[in-house]
């Protein structure tokens, strides 16, 4: 049975994804969809880190530099790419891209202690879920989100949906409860922001740092915004990753 926030408003104004071909994908088939993820694995029995990314973005945006580095550092990874985005079959439905996420997961065959999940911005949503599901070595976390119904009434009424707000909180409340999910994940955490992100505030990062306590190391960069912060950090970044996939390994 659909969830309510698989509904097809939800869709349509939340998510904003972009079609392109991408070469050489590794496709994961997931419930009627086909995910053409990217995936670059040189180092038998290094950590993988498993990247969800942006809301308008695609896997074609990562494949360069950002891929290039982790893996000169020893670590593999893969690109998640969500239905509906980039070469994926199927259109974009929050609810059900949650398993998506669980499956892309189990698909990499990457042990539980040496995968880490990486969500920036929407992609917190299903890196969270992820880490909340499996026993991950770590979770990071890039200009986050902290309560996701917030978000969605940004774009969407619930007399629209035909329900209530107290069904539509009950529904996120449900699925996307990240205070919840944060709470059952154990493992360690990096949460990454920038102060002048004005599209998903600092707050955010605040309270999904809060939320993993002692387990959790929170930055938040001075310089960029929500679609500049690797522009502007992106070595430190990189950087951060690195260590904290060292460190936690």
């Amino acid at each position: 049975m659909s969830h309510l926030l698989d509904h097809e408003l939800i869709g349509q104004r939340y998510f904003f994804p972009r079609r392109a071909p991408l070469s050489d994908p590794w496709v994961v088939d997931v419930d009627g969809a086909s995910l053409h993820c990217h995936r670059a694995a040189p180092h038998p029995g290094a950590p993988t880190l498993l990247h969800f990314h942006g809301n308008g973005e695609i896997v074609g945006d990562w494949r360069g530099d950002f891929v290039n580095a982790l893996v000169a550092a020893g670590i593999n990874v893969v690109l998640a790419e969500y239905r509906g985005y980039g070469a994926s079959s199927g259109r974009p439905s929050l609810a059900r891209m949650l398993d998506d996420a669980v499956a892309v997961a189990d698909a990499t065959g990457a042990p539980p202690s040496s995968l880490f999940v990486y969500g920036r911005s929407v992609g917190s949503i299903y890196a969270l879920h992820v880490a909340s599901q499996r026993p991950v070595g770590g979770l990071v976390i890039e200009s986050g989100i902290s309560d996701v119904l917030v978000r969605l009434l940004l774009r969407v009424e619930p007399s629209e949906l035909g329900v209530t707000i107290d069904a539509m909180r009950d529904a996120a409340r449900e699925i996307v409860d990240h205070r919840a999910k944060m709470t059952a994940y154990a493992g360690p955490v990096l949460v990454m922001h920038t102060r002048g992100d004005h599209i998903v505030p600092p707050s955010n990062a605040v309270d999904l740092a809060g939320w993993a306590g002692d387990r959790a190391e929170l930055v938040l960069f001075e310089r960029g915004d929500h679609n500049s912060i690797h522009a502007f950090n992106g070595a430190e970044i990189l950087s951060r990753v690195t260590a904290f996939v060292r460190a936690a390994c």
